[in-house]
């Protein structure tokens, strides 16, 4: 390790225990009590030095009991916190708080944290508490605590790969992607990036609108080896980004998936209810539950802006990409800073209710990779006003004349935006006070919305700081079984949002039956329709829809597409993101988009920006430097 590890402990008096890493981070646990609560300066000092993050923690020997422990954070933390939970990460020394009020159990500049710290050596992490019970969320902690151990372990190894060879200066060498997925469609992100020392996924999705192998990423080439695979890196999770990730645990790789907080929790979720569409389908799913926790068990969490190590050569920051909760952008440095790339993945370039704009300003960038799913010439989205006063409009004349109101949604992003929409119209007036159902994934979603608001708009943020929550307004009722569908669907005139937003399974599937044969009734299209999508062949005029049971069921529904709502850029904001990042890249790669829309889009970046520009298809390979 080059040695790392022995570089810093030599730098320290001679009160260090143990040494280890937790992925890029270096973790000291001492079993002398006076250094542990008076080390801050010397720590400092050290990751000043070595430019790395290091912390101190204490040995199991002079660590205060559980019991008593559990005891004395209960008596330092105010009751208006509302504590939650108290989870033991023993093998690591640390005690995780949950609570509503995090705040209040952090403290003025952390005093809360530094008491408990002080008095029970445990080293205190704080987790806000989802004002929607979150089972998902739940159990997602308890998979990592359970597995204590085995995450300590498996953490010190990542560190052990990424610091092999430890010194400051990086190797220069040749640098190329391949696109395994993403090239000229919509639908299986996946890239594999390569070093001479290095081999790194960036997302792996699936097309949830294709059949057969199309529906995977290329991984019978090869250059792909899932043994040799040193990190995967997830911008978001969306299917399209994420739905095969489990499958690379079940094909046997243990290494490390790096993304933010909410998406892992939203990922686990999602794979979940794959497996529970194809049982519903009479398939065969492609993963099963324990491959989802292995998923979470290899999983290292980074906030935006936080930069780290993922293997010798790359280190990576997430930045935030406006598309989704917890959706980034990645920016890889290669080399010491030999080539920069910024992987887009998808986003979205102005503000929404739910989320700020992506970021524009970055370190270095000779590469980019920006998506062109609406990056085609008439692909101008509206403003944003009048594609919601549209939607209030068709939901208005519906309602007026006794119908139902279907909205198909994808579960993250999309449907939380169109929630805030309808919260603030029914509760300004704009809209009568009609029942808004929430069916799917959507509900799960929206508790882990709760669980993250530092990942929301500053709007929304605050909102849920103020107990004014938008998420669990009596605006919305949540349909949780199937005899409450069965209710909303022999009732009155409604509004109801249901997953998944392009008809290819879901609640929104079930309702579409029962509405589709009725005028009075209408549909609203608010999200992309991927190719071949029921969705899309909706849109475009399907009279009579075959379902898969055999039944024929007409199309007499009244069928809205409004654009504007999508949560990815349209063509004027993709190029304006182009235009103000900074710096200004040397290279563009279109990837994410149907063939004419990435041509287009290629050249009218060409053609405005005087910068490179290269559209792949899938499996064609691209040297980066």
């Amino acid at each position: 390790m080059g040695d790392i590890l022995k570089s810093i402990t030599d730098d320290l008096p001679k009160v260090i225990k143990d040494a280890g890493f937790e992925a890029a981070n270096i973790v000291l646990y001492t079993d002398n009590a006076a250094f542990f609560k008076s080390s801050e300066p010397q720590i400092k000092e050290l990751v000043n030095k070595y430019k790395k993050r290091i912390e101190l923690r204490s040995d199991e020997s002079i660590l205060e009991s559980q019991e008593k422990t559990e005891k004395i954070i209960k008596q330092i933390i105010p009751e208006d916190a509302e504590l939650t939970n108290i989870i033991f990460d023993q093998p690591r020394s640390i005690v995780i708080i949950e609570a509503k009020k995090p705040g209040m159990v952090i403290g003025k500049q952390g005093s809360v944290l530094q008491e408990i710290k002080d008095k029970t050596f445990w080293s205190p992490q704080v987790q806000r508490s989802a004002s929607i019970k979150s089972k998902i969320t739940d159990n997602i902690r308890e998979v990592l605590y359970a597995n204590n151990s085995y995450r300590r372990k498996f953490l010190n190894e990542v560190g052990k790969k990424i610091y092999k060879d430890w010194s400051s200066d990086k190797k220069e060498g040749w640098i190329r992607m391949t696109m395994l997925g993403s090239g000229r469609q919509v639908g299986r992100s996946c890239i594999l990036l390569q070093t001479p020392v290095s081999k790194i996924l960036l997302d792996c999705g699936v097309d949830v609108a294709s059949h057969g192998s199309d529906r995977f990423p290329y991984f019978d080439i090869p250059e792909f080896d899932i043994g040799t695979i040193d990190a995967v890196i997830l911008s978001h999770a969306h299917l399209d980004h994420c739905g095969l990730l489990p499958y690379l645990y079940k094909m046997g790789y243990k290494g490390p998936l790096y993304m933010t907080t909410p998406t892992r929790d939203i990922t686990a979720l999602l794979a979940l209810d794959f497996i529970g569409v194809a049982y519903k389908q009479a398939a065969t799913p492609l993963f099963s539950s324990q491959d989802i926790k292995e998923m979470v068990k290899h999983s290292i969490c980074l906030n935006f802006n936080e930069v780290t190590d993922v293997t010798p050569d790359v280190r990576i920051t997430f930045y935030n990409s406006g598309h989704a909760l917890g959706s980034a952008m990645v920016h890889i440095n290669i080399g010491n800073g030999s080539h920069n790339l910024l992987y887009g993945a998808d986003l979205k370039y102005v503000k929404t209710r739910l989320l700020d704009p992506a970021v524009t300003n970055f370190p270095r960038v000779e590469s980019l990779i920006i998506e062109s799913t609406y990056g085609g010439k008439a692909d101008i989205l509206p403003p944003r006003l009048e594609s919601e006063n549209a939607l209030l409009e068709y939901i208005k004349k519906t309602i007026e004349r006794e119908g139902k109101v279907l909205i198909p949604e994808l579960g993250l992003g999309r449907a939380q935006e169109t929630m805030l929409i309808l919260d603030d119209a029914i509760k300004s007036g704009k809209l009568p006070p009609i029942p808004v159902y929430i069916d799917g994934m959507i509900w799960d979603i929206n508790a882990i919305h709760t669980a993250y608001p530092d990942f929301l708009s500053n709007s929304v943020r605050n909102q849920i700081f103020q107990d004014k929550n938008p998420f669990v307004s009596e605006t919305f009722k949540q349909v949780g079984s199937a005899q409450e569908r069965k209710q909303v669907i022999e009732g009155g005139p409604c509004l109801v949002l249901a997953t998944s937003g392009m008809l290819v399974g879901g609640a929104s599937v079930e309702y579409l039956k029962h509405f589709a044969g009725n005028k009075r009734n209408t549909i609203l299209f608010v999200c992309y329709q991927g190719v071949g999508s029921l969705g899309r062949q909706i849109q475009e005029g399907l009279k009579e829809w075959h379902t898969e049971s055999g039944e024929i069921i007409p199309i007499e529904i009244e069928v809205h597409k409004i654009d504007g709502f999508s949560a990815h850029a349209g063509r004027t904001e993709l190029l304006n993101f182009v235009k103000n990042c900074k710096p200004k890249p040397k290279r563009i790669i279109i990837n994410h988009g149907e063939v004419s829309k990435s041509l287009d889009l290629a050249s009218s970046i060409y053609k405005i920006e005087r910068i490179e520009t290269n559209v792949p298809r899938n499996l064609e390979t691209i040297r980066l430097k």
